[in-house]
């Protein structure tokens, strides 16, 4: 992939199952929070699978749309954009009623700096929407952060591991969660808890901050050594078939890749591609936050993009200058601090 219009229709490209799947599912489909890192793609990925399965079903993109580019590629794409402040509550109200939701709002950075504004985000207004969309099946995305540390050679935390939140961001991101469960119990509303970790594609995520320390010479921090990536293609495809796995009490889903990635082997690799040597700083801790994903894979596959095509294409990009966003994960954060 050498530019961005050709890494977009490679995330874009519906696999046999997602088009089998999207055309058992009932009715149109609304994306709330469209506009960020992976709504865009989402969104055209589900109109390009609608149009391959030769079915008649709208998708609606609704987000602020502070980047205008995002709004008119997805008209481009045959997509109904909707510009809303989902706080507002007149522009919540305008909404049309949509059986299928994919709920993606939500704050995470500068969650420290402005707590009220994170709460309102990610645990009042759920409540809005859980109320409005009673009667629609809902995929709420989440986050593994829900989880505590855990030991690195556990295999990570499964769906039915206690929960262990560090940090407002991901307290606040269970209390997005409970308040789902709250309506989906009072209403009988089928929700999926989508609790990813790490999507990346080629312009943001762990294995380019990785790809870039090591491309540039910086050193490393590996004091938390190890992590969960997966393809942003891949867990764009798990969003839009959730809508069909979604159940009242709510389903829990973990997605994220099958390994538990070693920052310091990932960057080695780096280094070997790129003709470099790695140099790091700190000592790996003991625990990580990691998720097992079993159980993801039993209901949708493994992912085609494995961690070496990751690997070999993040470095391709870094080496050819490729556009990046600035967007960092902060995945050595410990403290739950963003």
């Amino acid at each position: 992939m050498k530019n961005i219009a050709e890494l977009d229709e490679f995330m874009c490209r519906p696999s046999p199952a997602l088009v089998n799947d999207i055309s058992k599912i009932q009715g149109d489909i609304m994306v709330l929070g469209a506009g960020g890192k992976m709504g865009p793609t989402l969104c055209k990925l589900a109109a390009n699978a609608i149009r391959e399965a030769g079915v008649s079903k709208r998708i609606y993109a609704v987000s602020r749309f502070s980047d205008k580019e995002h709004a008119r590629d997805l008209k481009n794409h045959g997509i109904e954009v909707f510009p809303t402040d989902l706080l507002n509550e007149d522009h919540l109200g305008r909404l049309p009623h949509i059986p299928n939701i994919i709920y993606m709002a939500g704050r995470k950075f500068g969650t420290s700096e402005d707590q009220s504004l994170t709460w309102a985000m990610n645990t009042y207004l759920p409540g809005r929407i859980a109320d409005k969309f009673r009667h629609s099946n809902i995929v709420v995305f989440s986050t593994g952060n829900v989880y505590p540390f855990v030991d690195v050679d556990s295999g990570g935390c499964r769906e039915d591991s206690p929960t262990g939140p560090v940090g407002i961001y991901a307290n606040t991101c269970l209390g997005r969660e409970n308040v789902f469960s709250y309506f989906s119990n009072r209403y009988g509303t089928p929700v999926l808890m989508f609790r990813l970790n790490y999507a990346i594609d080629l312009r943001y995520g762990v294995l380019l901050e990785i790809a870039k320390s090591v491309y540039s010479g910086k050193p490393l921090d590996i004091t938390t050594g190890y992590f969960n990536v997966v393809w942003q293609g891949y867990a764009n495809e798990v969003a839009i078939r959730s809508l069909l796995h979604c159940d009242s009490p709510p389903r829990i889903l973990n997605v994220t890749g099958m390994e538990t990635v070693s920052a310091r082997e990932t960057a080695n690799k780096f280094a070997s591609l790129f003709n470099k040597k790695a140099e790091f700083i700190g000592m790996e801790q003991e625990t990580a936050l990691i998720s097992n994903a079993s159980y993801c894979m039993h209901l949708f596959g493994e992912p085609t993009v494995s961690l070496d095509d990751m690997i070999e294409m993040v470095a391709k990009w870094v080496m050819s200058g490729g556009e990046t966003l600035d967007k960092p994960t902060h995945f050595q954060e410990r403290e739950g601090k963003y």
